[in-house]
């Protein structure tokens, strides 16, 4: 209607709407039909649409304009407008017909999207993301620690069961003495232990020693017991995870404490044997030359992994019966459970792991 006002001559897309308009349809059957057109137009005929539509809206807003001023007013000279520059204005010819923007709106579409991802990217600042890497080194650290703990935590906990050296040199067993149980054990006064000892395990296989430290230390099979001629063997762990099994994971982990002169007891048989350790030393866990004879009579040795919570090496303490006099000790003679043990290559070790028991490959 504004243009049929203004003596302004349709075009072709104008023409189309007008008669769109007065078919008689729906507004939704118009829009339809309307869209349908326009998508069918080359790039520059949807220019010119645009463009056309532009300038109908700016007549019709300058009419609009000179309706509303007084006739009073329009005596007076006009006041020029305040010039704010703008980005991307489209600029007219002196006719007063816009000029066409040489741009398509493909390359307008990648101005808006490139405009937009700038602003994304830089709404972070470098403290903020520097939070961000701290935040996230700090969970993977933390994730790491919690791992490690649970599958390795013997080498964690090994330091904490050994209490300050104070303590340890103050024995809370104390002296040994009154009438002996049927129960085997190991007491050691002067690092407060006290724990079982497994006689007769008839193996010396790994599983089995293994299977067989969770109920105490274990007597090496095919060593002499207590009592007779010749070196007798006792193993037992410096550590172990705590998620395995077993009451006795620590029995030996403070045995490193112990030095030539001190004495400890082993009871078999409700008899009581007390040795005196007069070597300790600290070997590869290939030597398995300490199984063997030593150079006194009647020793007693004990064996565990050391450093504690470790399987690098293993420690090894040396004492000689004292009591009762070893002279009255019989010869060594092997039970039909050992005749047939294989002496190994390696020292007993360490429990496997919790991550060796849940992926044993």
């Amino acid at each position: 209607r504004l243009l049929k006002q203004l003596d302004t001559p349709l075009s072709t897309h104008q023409t189309f709407m007008r008669d769109l308009s007065n078919s008689g349809k729906s507004l939704e059957e118009i829009q339809t039909a309307w869209h349908t057109y326009y998508v069918s137009l080359p790039e520059r005929e949807k220019q010119q649409v645009w463009h056309e539509f532009y300038a109908a809206n700016t007549a019709q807003n300058k009419h609009h304009r000179h309706e509303a001023v007084p006739a009073s007013a329009a005596q007076k000279p006009a006041k020029q407008p305040i010039q704010h520059p703008r980005k991307h204005t489209t600029n007219t010819h002196q006719t007063g017909t816009p000029a066409i923007d040489p741009r398509s709106p493909q390359e307008i579409k990648s101005q808006i999207l490139q405009t937009t991802q700038t602003r994304h990217t830089n709404k972070l600042t470098k403290k903020q993301h520097l939070k961000s890497l701290m935040f996230g080194i700090g969970m993977a650290a933390l994730s790491l620690l919690l791992v490690t703990f649970v599958f390795f935590n013997d080498v964690y906990i090994a330091p904490l069961v050994s209490p300050n050296s104070s303590v340890s040199a103050t024995p809370i067993i104390g002296a040994v003495d009154g009438p002996v149980g049927p129960e085997s054990k190991i007491i050691i006064p002067k690092i407060n232990l006290e724990v079982p000892v497994v006689f007769d395990l008839g193996s010396t296989q790994e599983i089995d020693i293994q299977q067989a430290l969770e109920d105490g230390v274990v007597h090496y099979s095919t060593s002499p017991d207590p009592g007779e001629i010749g070196n007798s063997v006792i193993v037992g762990h410096s550590s172990n995870n705590i998620f395995n099994s077993g009451k006795y994971k620590f029995a030996f982990v403070l045995l490193r404490k112990l030095e030539p002169g001190d004495t400890f007891f082993v009871h078999k048989d409700s008899v009581r044997y007390t040795y005196k350790i007069y070597e300790k030393e600290v070997v590869a866990p290939t030597n398995v030359s300490v199984l063997g004879p030593q150079e006194r009579g009647s020793t007693m040795t004990l064996i565990t992994c050391d450093p504690p919570g470790t399987s690098i090496n293993r420690l090894i303490i040396y004492a000689e019966q004292v009591s009762p006099d070893p002279s009255n000790n019989t010869a060594s003679r092997p039970s039909a459970n050992n005749e047939t043990a294989v002496e190994p290559q390696q020292l007993p070790s360490n429990a496997p792991s919790l991550w060796s028991r849940l992926w044993p490959f």
